[in-house]
């Protein structure tokens, strides 16, 4: 019903992109959905589902089939993460795996690193993640601890990172570390690093309000050497690199923010059509038809934007600006969504049996990672006042 009033979205409109599409609903709900319950009791999700992911053609969507991708545009990646949305999806972490990890490697890494874990990781065989937030440093990346020490052939890596998402899972994490501290070039630099070498160790899962699936941990590196080969991009360039690539990473919360509250749209219109009060359905009462109209009205905009969003990305010319309006703003509807729409299921919205309560849950750390909806703001002004 909620597509009725929707416009037709053109940046999914393709033949291919609706055969992608049906394929993605039947994997989420034969195959993901089922074993939910599991995932989350468990703090994480199982090894073969991202295998599966990988058979299917899931994973590094966007990557060159030289490396193992399927050699799509991002609109691909962008559809996945919106039917993801949809349904609540809190693990496995595939994004961060396809849209931050992987871009990475290949637009800085080198042809040895490229063929080492690119293939790996679209199988789903190689499962990644990113190492950038410490205990004491958050959005001020600058302010890492982690160090690495250049003794010749290699770096030895000590330090500790956290919240870190696939972390637990990992078999390897591009890491931000300090390099020739307490020098003139003192900087940031990225390593990438095999969680089986001696001296990397992970915390146990952190219990989180939501996400409960999706396993999220502490890293910690004590003397741990790493080859000079596996240094990404240049030393001293990591910074500049992790902030360019932020707005891949702040639009891909963008895109999973309206693909729930599409799913949250939809799932109140259903339950409100056939949950009856006073002899009748919610869904005909005015107040109920006035809150989801409004729902509807803001998803629709946000649609629009992000769709422009995601057209600018798969051209190279998407702005850390407008990937942080999109982040910040659609993550803040999304909240306001859900929200509206728990209340319309009354008691019923606060049992985690329904799908609703999850994405309650789920949501509210959208307005957090990613950098927060506050440092958001601060970037969209930088760009305003820029001269």
């Amino acid at each position: 019903m909620l597509q009725n009033i929707l416009l037709t979205r053109e940046i999914y409109a393709s033949e291919e992109h609706n055969m992608m599409r049906e394929m993605i609903r039947d994997f989420i709900h034969n195959e993901i959905l089922p074993q939910t319950d599991k995932w989350e009791k468990n703090g994480m999700v199982s090894r073969e589902i991202w295998e599966r992911a990988g058979e299917l053609g899931l994973l590094c969507i966007d990557m060159p089939e030289k490396y193992g991708g399927s050699g799509l545009d991002f609109s691909f990646n962008a559809l996945f993460i919106e039917e993801l949305g949809k349904k609540a999806v809190s693990g496995p972490g595939f994004s961060l795996h396809t849209d931050i990890v992987a871009p990475y490697l290949l637009k800085y890494g080198t042809e040895e690193q490229k063929q080492k874990y690119l293939p790996q990781m679209a199988l789903g065989k190689l499962i990644t993640s990113i190492g950038m937030t410490e205990p004491n440093c958050g959005s001020d990346l600058r302010a890492i601890t982690t160090s690495a020490v250049d003794k010749g052939d290699h770096y030895l890596v000590n330090g500790q990172k956290t919240f870190i998402t696939n972390g637990f899972m990992c078999d390897m994490s591009i890491v931000a570390v300090k390099t020739n501290v307490g020098t003139e070039e003192e900087g940031v630099s990225l390593l990438i690093m095999e969680s089986a070498w001696d001296g990397f160790d992970k915390g146990v899962p952190f219990k989180k309000i939501g996400m409960k699936a999706q396993d999220t941990c502490e890293l910690f590196f004590d003397n741990v050497k790493v080859p000079k080969g596996n240094l990404l991009g240049k030393e001293g360039k990591g910074f500049k690199i992790m902030m360019t690539e932020l707005a891949r990473e702040r639009l891909t919360v963008a895109l999973n923010a309206i693909g729930g509250a599409e799913g949250a749209i939809e799932n109140t219109i259903e339950y409100t059509s056939t949950r009856t009060a006073f002899k009748q359905p919610i869904a005909a009462f005015q107040n109920t038809q006035f809150k989801l109209a409004e729902c509807a009205t803001q998803l629709q905009l946000h649609q629009a934007f992000l769709d422009r969003c995601t057209q600018l990305l798969s051209e190279d010319k998407l702005t850390a600006e407008s990937a942080s309006m999109a982040k910040y703003s659609a993550t803040e509807m999304h909240s306001r969504v859900v929200d509206e729409c728990l209340q319309l299921f009354g008691g019923y919205g606060y049992m985690w049996d329904y799908p609703i309560a999850r994405m309650y849950a789920d949501n509210r750390v959208a307005r957090i990672y990613a950098g927060t909806n506050e440092i958001m703001k601060l970037l969209i002004a930088r760009g305003l006042f820029r001269e």
